[in-house]
């Protein structure tokens, strides 16, 4: 057991590996992503670790949504299938806001349904022009008496097209920049809302681009209060940042299990490869970088969960060097398994397509570096 780990978590841990090697180690048929996007929530619904994605009074287990919870879960999903940690990551994400900002009715209205699995979460903040530079996004939100009308686009928006609501960032005061942003809670069916594209990835989930167009939505749709946008979209990150880390590890660990098993049977000049030095120091190396990355990982949930000061540059570590070492291990036992290796469908070839995004999605590598240095240079 970990030593940022309660017996709880080291329970939970165990029940998310038995229900992940059960239903997603078999992997699934070429049924349609969306549909079956939907029913892995629902399955994470029903088998109650969407509860650890809020709070107690609102259907959850815990008084706070803890980040050790989020990774753990994240780890093991990851480890089982990529998109099963997408959609689980998603609800957590979509759904947060409302827990950190919402209002008691917004709250009642969005999150029994999340944590049943009834309603899918989206968040819904990146543009064509705004990526790492989230407070140039260009969505406004122009209060029309009670009520607020939307006009923009957003780009990249996972779950767009199934998802039941978006908590959409506008500029409510765009000569503010970035203290003039505010969030909204937009429901899908909201006139003036369009999924204008479907995007395909390298590792497929659903995603693609929304468009504003005189969407209006009521005084009641706003998260907290104008010009709070901003916050809190960060805080959100700083919660899911290092689960994102966790990710890397689920994937990493499913890369060096398949690259031992491999080297095991795996013949070649009279005897496994795994008997070959030059195999073993790949093992080796490969290991060594997982669990350094793992307990980064755990590191900063724990700081996050207990408030520590400095939990901000830890999970930015964390998600670094985790997401950087799962590219090495994975890129390392693809090499392993040799041509094998390459074929499509075989599970190092899904686990190679996977593991890329991670560097990239809630800030990439080199945005982390910036964090990291100037938490230093303080």
């Amino acid at each position: 057991m970990l030593p940022f780990f309660t017996q709880v978590h080291a329970a939970l841990q165990a029940q998310a590996r038995l229900w992940a090697e059960k239903n997603l180690f078999a992997g699934h048929g070429s049924e349609d992503l969306e549909q079956h996007a939907r029913t892995l929530v629902e399955q994470l619904g029903a088998a109650g670790f969407l509860k650890h994605a809020v709070s107690k009074q609102l259907g959850g287990v815990r008084e706070q949504v803890e980040a050790r919870d989020l990774c753990i879960l994240r780890e093991e999903l990851a480890r089982g299938d990529a998109l099963a940690d997408t959609m689980f990551a998603l609800q957590a994400l979509g759904s947060y806001p409302i827990t950190l900002a919402g209002n008691a009715t917004q709250k009642q209205n969005y999150l029994s349904q999340v944590v049943s699995g009834d309603a899918i979460a989206a968040f819904a903040i990146t543009e064509p022009e705004a990526g790492s530079d989230v407070a140039s996004l260009q969505t406004t939100a122009v209060r029309k008496g009670e009520q607020f009308a939307l006009n923009g686009i957003k780009r990249f928006i996972s779950n767009a097209g199934i998802a039941d609501f978006y908590v959409v960032f506008a500029s409510t005061e765009p000569e503010k920049k970035a203290k003039g942003v505010s969030a909204f809670i937009v429901d899908a069916t909201t006139p003036g809302l369009a999924v204008t594209e479907k995007t395909q990835l390298l590792s497929p989930h659903p995603i693609g681009v929304l468009e504003f167009t005189d969407c209006v939505v009521p005084q009641g749709a706003l998260l907290s209060v104008e010009g709070d946008g901003l916050k809190i979209a960060l805080e959100t990150l700083d919660l899911l940042r290092c689960s994102v880390g966790a990710a890397a590890v689920g994937f990493a660990q499913r890369a060096l299990e398949e690259a031992i098993r491999y080297g095991k049977t795996r013949r070649q000049f009279g005897r496994a490869i795994a008997e070959f030095q030059g195999i073993e120091f790949k093992l080796a190396e490969m290991a060594t970088e997982l669990e350094a990355a793992r307990l980064l990982v755990y590191q900063a949930a724990w700081a996050h969960d207990v408030g520590n000061a400095d939990a901000k540059q830890k999970s930015s570590m964390a998600k670094l060097y985790a997401t950087e070492a799962a590219q090495r291990i994975v890129d390392q036992a693809l090499q392993i398994h040799g041509g094998n290796g390459l074929i499509a469908g075989s599970i190092m070839e899904r686990l190679y397509r996977d593991v890329r995004a991670l560097r990239i999605y809630e800030g990439t590598s080199e945005i982390q570096q910036l964090v990291i240095a100037r938490g230093l240079l303080k």
